[in-house]
């Protein structure tokens, strides 16, 4: 088994056991913990910071190839729904459907597992999703939404330092990124994934500490879901 089934099965088995709980105690089942989501520049340590973030929440990190195994995988894909609870279950194809209906997107089988795993996780909660555009999919009530920057000579250092490029090498890696999922976003969402508004949070780590953003962003998490909570009571 590798390392990525290893992190799915685990996860899966955290939430069957907090639902076998619920229906043995014949209660409801328990509410999920928000999902957030961050989208990350190249070379800025935002991987870093969602496996601090991660760890300091609880959640379990899900990065962008675990999201593609479980697109790819139809046996990941059923446990997943079938975590769900019944009514958001039956209208989870509703919602995928809702969005491609009538949009110039790609209708492609990868991009709709995407969005209903995405959605999934969202229900079923207690993750940090990496990319894959997690904050367009769910927009601003579901979950918290972050966007990772730094500047390109910090970014530049930063892969030199921890991936012992050339500083040549460090440039090209970032300028392929940037533009990889620059057009990932642009093609599926047609959003520009740069503009600030589409987050909750924009973190700058050019001259702050990881974990201080780390304790800004929890700070910040807490906050906005105490207030949908709020909202959502009324």
């Amino acid at each position: 088994m590798t390392s990525i089934d290893t992190i799915i099965n685990r996860q899966l088995l955290k939430w069957e056991l907090q639902h076998r709980q619920a229906d043995e105690k014949k209660t409801d089942r328990p509410k999920p913990s928000p999902i957030v989501t961050i989208s990350r520049e190249t070379g800025s340590r935002g991987s870093y910071f969602g496996s601090r973030l991660a760890m300091k929440l609880g959640y379990q990190r899900l990065h962008r190839e675990i999201i593609d195994s479980i697109c790819e995988s139809s046996g990941y894909r059923k446990r997943i729904i079938e975590s769900l609870d019944d009514r958001f279950r039956g209208s989870l194809s509703m919602l995928v459907e809702s969005f491609f209906t009538g949009q110039v997107v790609d209708h492609s089988d990868y991009h709709r597992h995407l969005y209903k795993i995405v959605l999934s996780l969202s229900h079923l909660g207690g993750v940090v999703l990496m990319g894959r555009g997690g904050n367009f999919i769910l927009g601003p009530n579901r979950g918290f939404h972050i966007r990772f920057i730094c500047d390109k000579e910090k970014r530049i250092e930063n892969l030199m330092k921890f991936k012992e490029l050339s500083q040549e090498e460090a440039l090209k890696e970032i300028e392929i990124s940037d533009t990889k999922r620059s057009e990932f976003a642009r093609k599926l969402f047609h959003c520009d994934i740069n503009l600030p508004h589409h987050y909750d949070l924009v973190l700058n780590s050019t001259s702050i500490d990881v974990e201080e953003l780390v304790d800004t962003a929890v700070t910040a998490i807490r906050g906005k879901m105490n207030k949908l909570l709020y909202s959502n009571n009324e």
